[in-house]
């Protein structure tokens, strides 16, 4: 997921989707450890995407503040 295309989403569902990814993320490294995991590089990515969420959450939280 693009930054771009989280900047579109509200913030409720940034948090939904950080939810979700995060569960992603969780179950991955489970079946990881059993050794089921194809694709390795998608534990990075989701890192990525999950950062991608907080800091643009950061940044609409912040933005009406400062306003």
């Amino acid at each position: 997921m693009t930054s771009k295309e989280i900047r579109e989403l509200a913030p409720a569902e940034i948090t939904t989707k950080l939810r979700e990814t995060r569960e992603q993320l969780l179950q991955l490294r489970l079946r990881k450890h059993t050794g089921q995991v194809e694709k390795p590089h998608t534990i990075r990515e989701l890192r990525k995407d999950i950062a991608r969420l907080e800091t643009i959450r950061t940044q609409k939280n912040s933005r009406p503040a400062a306003a």
